[in-house]
């Protein structure tokens, strides 16, 4: 049996050891710093998660070594601005002004990095977010126009497409994605060499969505969800609309994108895979 003061030794030299690791990972560096774009204003499915979104980051930022910063100041979209930060999210729409889209596109092409959600790929024309950045649609994403989504927002059975790439090399085979309104596609990406699929729509999903409108409950079809460039280090995934109780009028948050462990570990892996240093990892 151990003396009382060897007990109080022991105790003492695991607190010193504890006080010493906490102490270690508060005042460690960054390795990288996240620069969060929004708009947030007129659908309430994307202020949902534009708020969610700005809630759980900077939760995650001091587990994972990141920080976490946002703004819906676009004007911020600048070459020195931008500089400061080696990723950029889009958490629901684009840039418009042709200097904000020039400062981008440069950041991009200089190795920036970017992780897109949801309304940020969005593009029709006729509408308040006309087709008129070719380069952004047609060569970055390489999605083109939206075509059609479904409705209500429901859960997905996603299949991983490339189990080798960083951001899904740990995901099962498949996996239940928090509720969203899925969006369908000008144009095929599995026709674009320079595009990877990482996630689609596995077929046990359908019929996808619930209506009340035919057209928007998917039967049958291809749709992927997430999706790299192979010339630059960006994402883009189609999560990022909550489901909300228009019908009855009491707008309530119905469900929550950061509520699903696996989907969380996805876009987690993919922020870290976009925030490392290797010059090599863009082509992975």
């Amino acid at each position: 049996m151990h003396k009382p003061g060897y007990r109080f030794l022991m105790a003492m030299i695991i607190f010193l050891l504890g006080f010493t690791v906490v102490s270690h990972a508060q005042g460690s560096t960054p390795h990288f710093k996240v620069i969060a774009f929004y708009t947030s204003r007129n659908d309430l499915a994307h202020i949902s998660f534009v708020h969610e979104a700005n809630n759980w980051f900077p939760k995650m930022g001091p587990i994972y070594n990141f920080t976490y910063d946002s703004t819906n100041d676009w004007s911020k979209m600048n070459d020195e601005f931008l500089s400061k930060y080696q990723v950029v999210l889009f958490l629901d729409t684009r840039p418009d002004v042709p200097e904000q889209r020039e400062a981008f596109e440069k950041y991009m092409k200089n190795g920036g990095a970017w992780m897109g959600f949801h309304f940020s790929g969005f593009a029709l024309t006729p509408s308040d977010f006309p087709q008129n950045w070719d380069w952004y649609h047609n060569e970055f994403l390489g999605s083109g126009q939206y075509v059609s989504n479904t409705w209500r927002p429901t859960s997905a059975i996603l299949r991983v497409e490339d189990s080798t790439h960083p951001a899904t090399k740990d995901l099962p085979p498949t996996f239940k994605s928090s509720p969203n309104e899925w969006y369908r596609w000008e144009k095929d990406l599995r026709k674009n060499p320079d595009i990877k699929i990482l996630l689609s729509i596995d077929s046990s999903s359908f019929p996808l969505g619930t209506g009340p409108k035919l057209y928007e409950i998917w039967h049958s079809g291809y749709y992927p969800v997430a999706w790299t460039n192979k010339n630059y280090k960006m994402l883009y995934v189609n999560m990022g609309h909550n489901d909300i109780d228009y019908e009855n009028k009491t707008n309530k948050e119905l469900s929550f994108q950061f509520a699903n462990e696996t989907q969380n570990k996805f876009i987690l892996d993919a922020l870290i895979w976009l925030g490392s240093t290797d010059k090599n990892s863009k082509k992975k």
